[in-house]
């Protein structure tokens, strides 16, 4: 399923800093349940657990301070306790439901759980509370069906107004049967299923709610600390390379298809006559005025391959140094990223950077606990990944020491504003020669994928340490909009002479700040 996207892998190749070791001395990763084989859960010689339960997870849940509720791929959705010991010795599980349509999400809300099926999105109830679903009842339903394989929907999560969001994949190549279920009379002539590629929020009184549109593999989504909504698209056709949106009533992102419902009843989309194709992104903005850039691109390979989960950290420090930010899982990869955001004349854009490798599949699904933990979600079938095993249940902890980071990476008019987690040291930090940058963007286009295009070096002229030495000011000549600006900053060190553990950090700079 979810490298909703790589076809096939016969190579994986990895910016050095991200094959570095180190990582575990700060996050440590603990196996509440992996699978005991790589073998993938489709092959001739699979085998399960010896509780027959393969926990290839499509969902999670917190429900209490002991127990986490788990979907999994194949219809299930079960609920574990002593998930947080350590070692995790005597994990129990208790089937909650089943019967369920390859759930991809799962919430719980209001003491009950919800799930995006393929056709609905599904409210479970125990009304008897022995810890059994008594009633699968439809919260909301309306979206097309054709029968592709690629028809993912995933789902919900809620952001600060108590909306819950879905979001759905795109079908590809359809034909057949399949055409029979495709949206009459469908815009510029597309053919998908209806509401295929958007993102759709159910409102507190009960209203399906289309809002935005032109997602291709949108398999992550979560609420920033304001309480904003943003998805993960993967690398694709007319998607250049994975990328973290904001979504908001009215906005197109990529994916032209996506289109075919522009004028069904409720769409907040309209007046698109002509989707071009083959420009550099800068350009193609200029001319398809609906379309919006990312908030954030992620460079293919530098920074993963095939962008899953968004998890906002709010634990107030319980998890290191980056409360507030965004993580987003990778799944080809089986790692996790972070990512900085900023607004800028009232837009999302930001940073990204490397976090954590070395899990033991592909991370599709991430959860907080309630000690700061993090729980990780794997299963890779389908798709290729890294890792050891083809699924499982893991969770990442904060050692207590607090890594040497770029913490964030600010927009100025002149270039940028660094901050790290520990002092540096002023003299390699106000050394120019620490640090290198190249700017790029991509073609916006109908084929798949797109190599980095218009690639300049920008010139990074002064590095002014700050009185505190946890900021540096860098002065740049050759910024520009809508592009990439790749930082490499190995010549830093901190106090102690220590470099950076990550020093790459990738901003797409959609808008340069005003001066003041």
């Amino acid at each position: 399923m979810i490298r909703i996207l790589i076809l096939a892998l016969t190579t994986l190749t990895f910016p050095l800093s991200m094959a570095r070791g180190g990582e575990e001395e700060y996050y440590r990763l603990i196996d509440v349940s992996v699978a005991k084989a790589a073998t993938d859960s489709r092959s001739k010689n699979w085998k399960p657990a010896p509780d027959g339960l393969a926990l290839e997870v499509g969902g999670l849940a917190l429900l209490d301070d002991s127990r986490l509720a788990v979907a999994i791929r194949k219809g299930e959705v079960w609920i574990l306790d002593g998930v947080y010991d350590d070692p995790p010795n005597n994990v129990s599980f208790k089937r909650f439901a089943t019967a369920l349509h390859e759930p991809l999400g799962l919430l719980y809300h209001k003491g009950d759980l919800y799930t995006a099926q393929r056709s609905e999105l599904t409210r479970l109830r125990d009304v008897d509370g022995d810890d059994v679903a008594d009633e699968y009842l439809t919260a909301a339903k309306g979206w097309g069906v054709t029968g592709h394989y690629h028809e993912y929907a995933y789902g919900p999560k809620m952001d600060g107004d108590g909306n819950l969001w879905i979001t759905l994949n795109i079908g590809l190549g359809l034909k057949d049967d399949q055409l029979k279920r495709i949206v009459p009379n469908a815009a510029l002539g597309y053919r998908q299923g209806r509401w295929r590629g958007w993102g759709m929020k159910l409102t507190p009184a009960g209203e399906l709610v289309p809002v935005c549109a032109g997602m291709r593999s949108p398999s992550g989504l979560g609420a920033n600390a304001a309480g904003d909504m943003f998805y993960t698209d993967q690398q694709g056709n007319w998607v250049a390379t994975n990328s973290l949106h904001h979504m908001r009533p009215g906005a197109f992102f990529h994916h032209a298809e996506a289109l075919a419902s522009m004028n069904e009843p409720g769409s907040t989309i309209d007046g698109v006559e002509k989707v071009p194709s083959g420009l550099p992104l800068p350009k193609a903005l200029q001319q398809f005025k609906q379309l919006r850039p990312p908030a954030v691109w992620f460079p293919y390979k530098k920074m993963g391959q095939s962008a899953t989960d968004i998890m906002l950290d709010q634990s107030g420090g319980k998890f290191g140094p980056f409360a507030g930010q965004l993580f987003v899982g990778e799944f080809t990869q089986a790692g996790i990223n972070r990512v900085f955001l900023e607004k800028v004349d009232g837009e999302y854009q930001g940073a990204c950077f490397p976090f954590r490798l070395g899990f033991a599949s592909a991370v599709l699904r991430m959860i907080q606990g309630s000690d700061g933990s993090v729980f990780v979600g794997l299963t890779n079938r389908g798709w290729s990944s890294l890792g050891r095993a083809s699924y499982g249940l893991q969770r990442l902890v904060w050692t207590g020491k607090t890594p040497f980071e770029i913490k964030e990476m600010r927009a100025q008019p002149d270039g940028f504003e660094l901050t790290f987690t520990q002092p540096v040291d002023p003299e390699s930090a106000g050394d120019v020669d620490s640090y290198r940058m190249l700017s790029y963007t991509y073609l916006y286009h109908a084929t798949y994928g797109s190599d980095e295009i218009q690639t300049k070096t920008p010139s990074i002229v002064a590095a002014e340490v700050s009185e505190d030495r946890k900021r540096v000011r860098l002065s740049v000549d050759g910024l520009r909009p809508h592009f990439v600006h790749e930082l490499n900053a190995d010549g830093v060190r901190n106090e102690s002479g220590q470099p950076l553990l990550h020093p790459e950090a990738y901003y797409t700079l959609n808008r340069i700040p005003a001066r003041e």
